[in-house]
């Protein structure tokens, strides 16, 4: 009993979990083959319904829990938020399978969204578990099982596909086995004490744990004393995780007021919002053009390999950016212009190259890219920041991009806008990377333009209480 209590308070223990449940609910083989199984004789959907009615769905949706489960996944101390996650993954993937009408795909969607909102608590729970110097380490882990959880299911998905091993709906009943397990072992993982906002640990528990343990050794207090400061110790922690809901989003105005006033912090937010944006889209459309340039019905596709192949180069570009030597403060902005000019001209050549291949190509190149480039850009904005503010500005600069990505939907996407066949809208998107392309391209060459001014102006060292520039301000 003695040895399972240690194993619980381990730090091992509740990553372990977390990473089974992370690479349960992304085993998703069925994922890959979405939209031919929707357009397919299984639910009999026109295409242009998917594309049009049930896609944007998601977006709404998504737009519209984003805020409200974003404090409450803090307020409710996240693994509430984990195990409300696991139940939508559950109902979506059961409405997927049985419902065949486009009402039933369109509450799919929404269900899926609240799925999407809830993985800041899959990447916050962690934090809350363990200390400082395991942050890295625990990351590491939870972010790499998650990938791996994608390839072993876009492998599986493709393998099942190929072989005629199982029909569409099978392989929805088995996500839904899969979806289950982790669903189980969110009811396992141990419940936090403490957050980064609302239930904050305060210094003052340790300075009174340690008042008690120096009159436990001069022999002042006895054992029933020393069991009376238990208590206190509560008391004080609880009074320190009362925060008030309205103090908690004054500080959190006031940090996100103070963060976005470095310059350099805002460009890299707006180069994230905006790409991230085009991404999405990008990725939640994608497979209707592979749909449009080669039909399912006369073709064996092989969406699944495609993405398990994106998905390992992707790791591996954002893995290998690490061991690079560039000075990204005054290159960085160049780079985010020229590669997403890279990422555009992919996009240009899957919609007007009439061909799955090289479609297929293009879209490895262009997700490679995004993580190549989404990597740098949260290194550039984490360097300096705590990690309270990390996770407020990671969720802003996500909050603007679904904003845009909702936009983009309303106007060009939904039935109720315009209503563009798929290749319209990669047209719009390849052209929307291209704008991106052009504004950090300008940036960035004014950047280094700049840069030997700012060198001979910043020889002269400041003054010790000298304010910093605005430009350089880091938080």
């Amino acid at each position: 009993m003695e040895t399972v209590r240690r194993w619980r308070a381990d730090w091992k223990y509740p990553t372990i979990l977390l990473c089974l449940y992370g690479f349960f609910s992304t085993v998703k083989p069925l994922e890959p083959f979405l939209t031919p199984y929707l357009t397919g004789p299984d639910k009999n959907v026109t295409i242009e319904q998917v594309n049009n009615e049930v896609f944007p769905v998601w977006t709404y949706c998504y737009l519209a829990v984003l805020v409200p489960v974003f404090l409450l996944t803090d307020w409710l101390r996240y693994k509430p938020v984990v195990v409300f996650q696991g139940i939508s993954l559950f109902i979506t993937t059961a409405l997927l399978r049985w419902t065949k009408t486009v009402p039933g795909m369109q509450a799919t969607q929404c269900f899926y969204a609240m799925v999407t909102a809830s993985e800041v608590a899959y990447f916050s729970y962690i934090y809350s578990m363990l200390d400082l110097k395991r942050y890295r380490k625990a990351t590491s882990y939870s972010r790499s099982v998650q990938l791996l959880g994608y390839t072993v299911g876009s492998v599986l998905g493709q393998l099942l596909v190929s072989f005629k091993l199982m029909s569409y709906n099978n392989i929805t009943v088995l996500t839904l086995v899969l979806t289950g397990i982790a669903l189980l072992i969110s009811f396992f993982l141990p419940m936090p004490q403490h957050s980064m906002f609302f239930h904050k640990r305060k210094h003052t528990e340790q300075n009174l744990t340690t008042e008690g343990t120096e009159k436990h050794v001069d022999g002042a207090e006895d054992a029933a004393e020393q069991a009376s400061e238990s208590p206190k110790v509560q008391d004080l922690e609880e009074v320190a995780g009362a925060e008030t809901c309205s103090k908690v989003l004054l500080q959190l105005w006031r940090d996100f007021l103070q963060c976005y006033s470095s310059r350099q912090l805002l460009y890299w937010s707006v180069w994230w919002a905006m790409a991230t944006c085009g991404y999405n889209q990008t990725v939640n459309y994608v497979q209707m053009l592979w749909e449009h340039v080669q039909p399912s019905q006369n073709f064996t596709i092989y969406n699944g390999g495609v993405e398990a192949v994106s998905n390992l180069l992707g790791a591996a570009t954002a893995y290998g950016i690490g061991f690079t030597e560039v000075r990204w403060e005054q290159w960085g902005e160049l780079a985010l212009g020229g590669f997403s000019g890279l990422g555009g001209a992919a996009l240009f050549l899957m919609t007007f190259i009439n061909n799955i291949w090289v479609c297929y190509t293009g879209y490895v190149i262009f997700k490679c890219l995004y993580m190549l480039l989404i990597t740098i850009a949260m290194f550039q904005i984490a360097t300096d920041l705590t990690m309270e503010r990390y996770a407020l500005v990671f969720g802003a600069n996500n909050f603007g991009a679904l904003v845009l990505q909702t936009i983009i939907t309303a106007i060009v996407v939904d039935s109720r806008g315009l209503g563009l066949s798929i290749i319209p809208q990669f047209i719009i998107y390849a052209s929307y990377f291209s704008l991106i392309a052009v504004v950090f391209s300008l940036r960035g060459l004014y950047t280094i333009w700049r840069a030997p001014k700012r060198h001979s102006k910043d020889s002269t060292p400041p003054l010790k209480n000298e304010p910093p520039d605005s430009d350089e301000h880091r938080f």
